[in-house]
């Protein structure tokens, strides 16, 4: 069994966190066919690296990370903060006032072994620890898309051929008492 540290990154963390973004950003965009996506690629690296400096900036209010370390090594990370321009605005609104968990990132040669599910489970109580009812969550990676169909069911917003022919983007809304907390031991 894995033992994975789960804990709030430090100052410290931040060279090795800014390495584990670039590794599994440009691994999901190869795996997704758009390997030659440079200018992407480096701006979701960008965009993630300032989430990263907001939660120090502001000491976790503006956004919320969490790291999972194995060996002393990041293996995993998760976020919350308010929902993006994109989410807000193919909602109408809606999700405003909605915190978003995003950066749901484990290594790739981590993955599939539970441990996307043990963050996640622990954003889950991070979220209803701090008195929060509810979140959204959103993808344009289909790999991923799968994976959340799975968890959440279906997307309560599908924005068709957003990135493309047949590359669309979803949403999902969820209410946090109607997702289970399953650690598996």
């Amino acid at each position: 069994m894995l033992q994975v540290e789960v804990r709030r990154p430090n100052r410290g963390d931040i060279k090795a966190i800014e390495h584990f973004f670039r590794l599994v950003i440009t691994d999901t965009f190869a795996k997704e066919g758009l390997a030659d996506l440079l200018e992407d690629i480096e701006q979701e690296i960008d965009s993630k690296n300032r989430y990263l400096n907001a939660d120090f900036e502001t000491n976790g209010e503006q956004r919320y990370f969490l790291i999972g370390l194995l060996d002393n090594s990041i293996v995993s990370c998760i976020e919350y903060g308010p929902s993006t321009a994109l989410i807000r605005e193919a909602t109408d609104g809606k999700l405003r006032d909605v915190v978003e968990i995003g950066t749901v990132f484990v290594h790739p040669d981590c993955q599939q072994q539970g441990i996307g599910n043990l963050m996640l489970n622990i954003m889950y109580l991070t979220l209803l620890n701090k008195g929060l009812t509810e979140f959204c969550l959103d993808s344009g990676y289909s790999r991923a898309q799968k994976i959340w169909k799975k968890k959440l069911g279906e997307p309560d917003y599908v924005l068709q051929d957003h990135w493309g022919s047949g590359a669309d983007h979803m949403i999902w809304k969820r209410r946090l008492a109607d997702v289970p907390v399953i650690f598996s031991l």
